[in-house]
């Protein structure tokens, strides 16, 4: 195979893998074609009002301050006289997006979906909103239209401040909630003057939703234990007070207004959220008015936290909820149908109504998930052989009919308690069936994508041993090559096809299953490499062979612990550091090992601290570009010391210029960061010289000396201007010591080629980046090759997760980004993050782009070698 097919298989294979994940692991659950299901009684209430005050944690709201007085006195006095209280368990990805849908939909949105965007729907899917008579909605514009465009026809209204609004960096976030709060009363006080408005105001089935942003932004800018969060929870109870006086005298007080107040997501302490810590997970949930249950004394309650102590609440009865269990409550409440799509079960006990009606919303909500469990079955049965068909056993047809008919004669024979059970038995077990079809073919769509991970994994490593090393002997060419195995590779794939064919399934379903062939038939085709590694294998010393076979398994699955938990990282630099002495190395080189023994505990200290984000510290900021600008000077003093001065002043003046954008990216941070505390916005000069800092960044490089160690300097200057930036604490240090141990790397590499005797050493310091490499002067693999290879991707999986800014989806932390923009812009902050995580990454790779020009090997052997490590990791 020529190295352009080969690359360009390489490349198709990947993007195969990487698709796989989201089609096989990550598909939306939704299904299509179900019928609405409604309660068949009259509602309890005509209208309902939904307050959402997104980012509030339970404890936030439901604590009491110092002085034994409530954070929120007016909702604190409606779950203690007026209505009943608990937590929603939210789930994972703790996003304002899918938390809306799961309170709204009564669904939890797959993974893809949330990463097709913010604004749009990505899939269909129905709402309480969509089944209101009319729906007005007042608040976020990254929240509001999704459900308005979700809907059919135009009964979703929305009234949305302008995206600019939402900025970290203003003077009070709260603002957000109090224009929510004046909007909504002068609409209602507008509607005394509209006929058309009033009457529609006064029909059934009426929703008015109140997206509160402000307690969110807040949190993010402030953190949730500030004044500002504590502060902007007490004007929403103040608001919300008012909301309910002016609706109940608009409304005559008809005692036909259902309230519900919840939150889409919680928060950490260190002011972000996305993952699954309890701060961000649970959220309060508070109900009153018609249909809700009042407050139910009780003499003990059984849960795993100390919550009811610590908020004195040991007598009021806690009802817990799944998030998605809101939207059939809602639903329940204004007599709508149940959203076709919910997965949620209907609390009973916030009901205030007849155990009848209970029985017969439990019916509905029974009826209603099954309706998504048979539509789910019947889409897998047509795609599926009957004889290999097989059905999940414990809700069969006839199952399906007993349950519906056992529990319709219990509400027909007043057995209302026996029929609520049996409903709950049957919504229990539609879920089950729903997943079992979801993941009916994870397994066998898995075990193929496994199955061609192994063969090309296999095959690149024969293509290594063919090409790149000394083991084999020389192919001896065979015209005549037997084509046996192309015709029963050719055979197997045909079966393959047509079994997918007669099963009419998707076109992605031939790409898992036909792609082992091909590979399979490659690996095959090589079957002389292999066995000519057999033999070679056999003539070595056993214990050599297996002692490297557990060196290699260990050193990978070391790496792929280190994404769950950082602190292998730690194990793995510790060990490297004591690489010089394993290997006697220190004997030669004694300056440079010491050097690499101190920047590896150095680094190693890195993956122990908390992730970043958590607890910011600007003074560390400053005091990283401070040192950068010493390192600098001490660097230039040595590089003017040289055999290789620099050819003219141009060079001195690139390196100045660097050195003034890290002087004023430090100043940059210190200002922004002291302008926000003050609540004065994102100062416009500050912002300018930090876009201009970042658009320079990639460019001055190129325009430094080509040598060695004068090019490396130059990158490291221009990209750490750019992440002092993006800095806010400890991790401003973390490319210095980074980079430090880079340039140890590269010495130590060429000590441990004359260690091993595979050349002479060169001298680094007049090594020219502009020079062309003389492809004749490449080595073919040692050994030693592998160790390089994976103290590459070592060093990769360090800069990504050595400061946390991936090991965990909420170390994301928008301050980052506020030397360049304050105003809410997730793919823009996100685009910033994501520069943050990748500038580690590129110092890493300039670095063995130099080890491997400086030890004489092709960058596509090292390469190959990488690739092996990394499938190894992505198989796991």
């Amino acid at each position: 195979m020529g190295v352009p097919v080969f690359i360009l298989a390489g490349l198709l294979v990947h993007f195969v893998f990487l698709a796989s994940i989201f089609d096989i692991y990550f598909s939306s659950p939704l299904v299509h074609g179900m019928t609405p299901q409604q309660t068949p009684l009259p509602p309890p209430a005509k209208r309902l009002v939904l307050f959402v005050a997104d980012g509030l944690r339970a404890d936030s709201l439901f604590e009491l301050n110092s002085n034994n007085t409530p954070q929120a006195p007016y909702l604190r006095a409606i779950l203690e006289n007026n209505g009943s209280w608990g937590i929603s368990h939210t789930r994972v990805p703790t996003e304002s997006r899918p938390g809306h849908v799961a309170l709204i939909a009564g669904f939890y949105e797959d993974v893809s979906a949330v990463a097709k965007g913010w604004k749009e729907n990505p899939v269909e899917f129905d709402s309480v909103f969509n089944e209101s008579k009319h729906t007005w909605s007042w608040g976020s514009p990254d929240i509001l239209p999704m459900f308005a465009k979700g809907a059919t026809g135009d009964h979703v209204y929305t009234f949305c401040y302008t995206a600019e609004s939402e900025d970290f960096g203003a003077q009070d976030a709260a603002e957000l909630d109090t224009w929510v709060f004046d909007h909504v009363k002068s609409f209602f006080n507008s509607s005394r003057s509209n006929q058309t408005l009033f009457s529609a105001l006064n029909e059934e089935k009426v929703v008015l939703f109140l997206h509160l942003l402000g307690i969110d932004t807040n949190g993010h800018a402030h953190r949730p234990y500030s004044k500002e969060y504590k502060e902007n929870i007490r004007k929403v109870d103040e608001g919300v007070e008012e909301i309910v006086s002016m609706l109940e005298s608009f409304y005559g007080n008809d005692g036909k207004t259902a309230y519900i107040l919840t939150s889409d997501h919680g928060m950490t302490d260190w002011g972000s959220h996305g993952a699954g810590h309890p701060s961000e997970t649970l959220t309060p949930l508070i109900a009153w008015g018609a249909g809700v249950n009042y407050p139910q004394e009780v003499t003990s309650q059984l849960f795993e936290d100390n919550f009811l102590k610590e908020w004195k609440l040991e007598n009021l009865k806690r009802m817990d909820v799944n998030q998605a269990d809101i939207a059939p409550l809602m639903a329940s409440l204004i007599g709508v149908p149940f959203p076709l799509n919910s997965v949620g079960t209907l609390p009973l006990e916030y009901l205030n109504n007849s155990d009848h009606f209970k029985a017969e919303s439990m019916f509905t909500n029974a009826v209603q998930v099954l309706e998504q469990f048979k539509v789910k079955m019947s889409q897998k049965k047509r795609t599926t052989l009957s004889f290999l068909f097989t059905p999940f056993k414990p809700l069969s047809d006839s199952e399906q009919i007993n349950f519906l008919k056992k529990a319709r004669l219990y509400i027909q024979q007043q057995k209302y308690s026996e029929a609520v059970s049996l409903c709950k038995t049957l919504i229990n077990l539609a879920l089950e069936g729903l997943s079992y079809y979801h993941t009916y073919d994870r397994l066998f769509l898995g075990l193929s994508i496994a199955v061609s991970f192994v063969g090309w994994t296999t095959y690149v490593i024969l293509v290594i041993i063919k090409t790149h090393t000394n083991l084999i002997k020389a192919a001896q060419i065979n015209n005549k090559e037997s084509t046996g195995p192309l015709y029963s590779f050719m055979f197997a794939g045909m079966i393959i096809a047509f079994f997918l064919l007669i099963q009419a399934s998707p076109w992605t379903y031939y790409v898992y299953c036909l792609l082992p062939v091909p590979i399979w038939y490659a690996v095959v085709r090589e079957l002389h490499v292999i066995q000519d590694l057999a033999a070679n294998l056999w003539s070595l010393p056993v214990g050599h062979s297996v002692g490297f076979l557990l060196i290699c398994i260990l050193g990978i699955e070391l790496l792929v612990f280190s994404f769950f938990y950082r602190s292998t990282l730690t194990v793995g630099l510790l060990v490297f550091a004591g690489w010089p002495v394993i290997t006697q190395m220190w004997v030669q080189a004694k300056r440079t090992t010491l050097i690499w023994t101190l920047l590896c505990v150095f680094l190693a200290v890195f993956p122990l601290m908390p992730v970043v984000g958590r607890e910011p510290n600007i003074p560390l900021v400053i005091v990283a570009g401070l040192t950068t600008l010493l390192i600098s000077c001490f660097s230039l003093a040595s590089f003017s010391r040289s055999e290789n001065k620099y050819r003219g002043k141009e060079d001195l003046k690139v390196y100045f210029y660097q050195m003034f954008s890290i002087a004023l990216s430090t100043y940059v941070v210190s200002s922004t960061h002291n302008s926000l505390k003050n609540k004065q916005g994102l100062p416009v000069f500050n912002q300018i010289v930090s876009w201009m800092t970042l658009a320079s960044s990639s460019a001055l490089p190129l325009l430094s000396p080509t040598l060695l160690f004068q090019r490396l300097f130059s990158i490291l200057l221009s990209l750490m201007a750019t992440y002092l930036l993006l800095s806010t604490g400890y991790e401003a240090l973390f490319p210095l010591v980074l980079s430090g141990l880079m340039l140890v790397w590269i010495q130590m590499e060429q000590e441990a080629l004359q260690h091993y005797g595979l050349s002479l050493r060169s001298k680094l310091a007049v090594f020219n980046f502009a020079y062309a490499t003389d492809i004749t002067q490449f080595r073919q693999l040692h050994l030693d090759d592998i160790r390089r290879s994976f103290f590459f991707v070592f060093f990769i999986v360090t800069a990504f997760f050595g400061t946390g800014n991936i090991a965990s989806v909420n170390s994301f932390d928008p301050a980052s980004v506020y030397c360049f923009l304050t105003v809410f812009s997730p793919f823009m902050m996100g685009g910033l993050l994501l520069l943050k995580v990748v500038i580690p990454f590129v110092l890493v790779s300039c670095a063995f782009e130099a080890v491997q020009v400086t030890t004489q090997l092709s960058s596509k052997s090292l390469f190959l070698i990488v690739l092996v490590i990394s499938d190894i990791m992505a198989l796991h």
